[in-house]
């Protein structure tokens, strides 16, 4: 080797920027896969509500009585999701119907409205 050859490879400081540069890609991509995880968990709860509250609509539009006016709770848990649902029949101005509400909700978090669905139900008398 003669003593005017230089030596080629990375210096100290370029290595230390790409690491910094590969740790923050990371950091930004498990971020990403965090936020795809909430939003995935709380897309399946709002499917599981809505067909909790959906079944309930259907119980009531089969059902060959009325509906009373007023307010009951009742689990209606889906899989392994524990849900409560909130039912209120309203009287209408128009005697012959009736206005149901149902709200779902978690019930380790009942204050949290997951969804609310609301019908108008017709008296079949």
């Amino acid at each position: 080797m003669s003593p005017m050859s230089k030596q080629s490879g990375f210096t100290l400081l370029e290595v230390l920027v790409a690491l910094v540069i590969v740790g923050v890609a990371l950091g930004a991509s498990l971020r990403a896969v965090g936020s795809l995880t909430r939003n995935s968990d709380h897309l399946r709860s709002s499917m599981m509500a809505t067909w909790s509250a959906e079944n309930r609509l259907a119980q009531i539009r089969l059902s060959t009585t009325w509906p009373d006016i007023g307010t009951s709770n009742f689990p209606c848990p889906q899989d392994d999701l524990p849900l409560v649902c909130f039912q209120e029949v309203i009287a209408t101005p128009n005697p012959s119907f009736r206005r149901v509400e149902v709200t779902v909700s978690d019930e380790r978090d009942p204050e949290r409205r997951i969804i609310k669905l609301i019908q108008v139900v017709p008296n079949a008398l």
